[in-house]
């Protein structure tokens, strides 16, 4: 069993408000890609491919990726591995996978990717037909996280894979308090005047901040259904990747 830190909580339609976010990212699809590199210092590639990673090992898998947005995890899954057969991403924001079917099509990838528009929390597709599921700085934007776990583990085949990559707080008391800095003050500065919307880079923060991370977030995937639980910590704990199986 995971122990948890502190305590969690998993419904989060009160603070701060994700209702209907994806209007917040419709907003700023037309900087999203070139703020998501220039604010990570172009570290928000390697933890992408760092997610690739942690694949099954089985082939011809087919792949859901939540949260989709731009599609820059689903371009970097196909593109990075060859156990995967078919490749579907789901997301509520319409500007944002526009930009995204744009990309695939620039990258060839066309006839084995699909981009719907849905919500993470109910997933149109049927029970057991998924090899994975990944999700992308996108579970902390859930109303209720322990719902899209589900959803998540429903379409999973026994054996499939969630894998969750998201953002997290350094545990080193002098890197925190140095990111922190940025966090709060550089970050939401700089994003509101490249994507012309201060509250969006605001909301990254907060969000972050209030959003349970490192063993508290494996405890509520163990309480869904997940095993064989693990996480891996990436640049100094400034993202996390969550891993968990299907029974």
């Amino acid at each position: 069993m995971i122990e948890a830190e502190e305590k969690t909580v998993t419904d989060l339609s009160d603070s701060p408000s994700r209702v209907q976010v994806w209007k917040l990212f419709d907003r700023i699809s037309h900087r999203y890609d070139l703020l998501n590199r220039l604010l990570s210092f172009n570290r928000d590639v390697k933890w992408r491919k760092d997610v690739v990673k942690h694949l099954g090992d089985s082939q011809d898998q087919a792949v859901l990726d939540l949260a989709a947005g731009t599609a820059d995890l689903l371009i970097t899954l196909c593109k990075e591995s060859d156990k995967i057969r078919s490749g579907f991403g789901l997301d509520p924001a319409i500007k944002m996978m526009k930009i995204g079917r744009e990309k695939l099509k620039k990258k060839d990838l066309t006839d084995r990717t699909l981009l719907i528009p849905g919500n993470a929390e109910d997933i149109p597709f049927r029970n057991n037909t998924m090899d994975a599921v990944t999700i992308a700085f996108g579970i902390r934007n859930l109303i209720n996280v322990d719902k899209g776990l589900r959803e998540m583990y429903r379409i999973l085949k026994p054996g499939g894979r969630s894998i969750i990559l998201e953002f997290s707080l350094p545990v080193n008391r002098l890197v925190r308090k140095t990111y922190l800095v940025y966090f709060r003050y550089i970050l939401p500065w700089i994003g509101s005047i490249i994507s012309g919307n201060k509250y969006a880079y605001n909301y990254l923060n907060r969000t972050v901040e209030t959003f349970p991370y490192g063993n508290d977030f494996l405890k509520i995937m163990e309480k869904n259904g997940f095993i064989n639980l693990k996480s891996s910590v990436l640049t100094l704990g400034v993202a996390t990747i969550y891993i968990g199986e299907k029974a």
